[in-house]
């Protein structure tokens, strides 16, 4: 009911068939009545690729110079860099240990995932636990590599994954209703950035067709 009661209130503050400049997008949002959480704001975008043909998806990263405000718990698989792991930050670290511990419980104890080129045809193991939940470590995420410490020090730092789902749209989260308006458009202009420089080779002209801006629990606001 709070979320319907937020909707009603807001299209009194806005225009829902106009597109506004971030800044401004972001003005409005404050002006909607808050959660009793502090809640997500997130960015919705729909892009002009073509969501059947393979070589047209997006699956990338960007860094987010204010991080998203969301405690990231991160697993560490290594069998070689376990000691650089624990000093980067990593909440869970092993190996194949790990590996036949998440196997034989099927539990997640995180929300984030790294590995060292070796464990990849490890986890092949738990490739049916870890893909379901978006887990399992991609190069194209910047979540496999050699340098295990730098990788979990960029996602402490406010990097976050993003990819396009089955309609071409990309989900992604710039932050928490807690920010500064200033932090929030800093970080939305990253994720644009980031997005841009992934933009498919097959895809002619354009990328993006239109962007929605919204907390957990208001309505979308368009953005120019």
């Amino acid at each position: 009911m709070k979320k319907i009661k937020n909707q009603k209130e807001g299209k009194n503050v806005f225009d829902k068939n106009k597109a506004y400049a971030i800044k401004e997008a972001l003005d409005i949002l404050e002006t909607f009545p808050k959660a009793k959480f502090d809640e997500s704001v997130e960015v919705h975008i729909k892009t002009f690729i073509d969501p059947k043909k393979s070589d047209q998806q997006i699956r990338s990263s960007a860094q987010l110079p204010y991080g998203t405000g969301r405690k990231v718990k991160i697993a560490a698989f290594t069998a070689a860099q376990e000691k650089e792991a624990k000093a980067a930050g990593a909440d869970i670290v092993g190996g194949e240990d790990l590996v036949e511990k998440i196997s034989q419980k099927g539990s997640i104890e995180f929300n984030v995932a790294v590995a060292t080129p070796e464990m990849m045809p490890k986890l092949a193991k738990i490739a049916k636990i870890l893909g379901p939940r978006g887990l399992m470590p991609n190069p194209k995420t910047q979540t496999v590599g050699p340098k295990i410490g730098e990788m979990i020090e960029a996602l402490k730092k406010g990097k976050v994954d993003f990819k396009s789902d089955d309609g071409g749209n990309i989900h992604a989260m710039i932050g928490k209703r807690s920010f500064d308006k200033e932090k929030l458009a800093e970080n939305y202009k990253a994720l644009l950035e980031a997005l841009n420089q992934n933009k498919p080779v097959t895809v002619k002209g354009k990328l993006i067709k239109n962007i929605t801006l919204s907390a957990t629990m208001t309505p979308g606001i368009r953005v120019s």
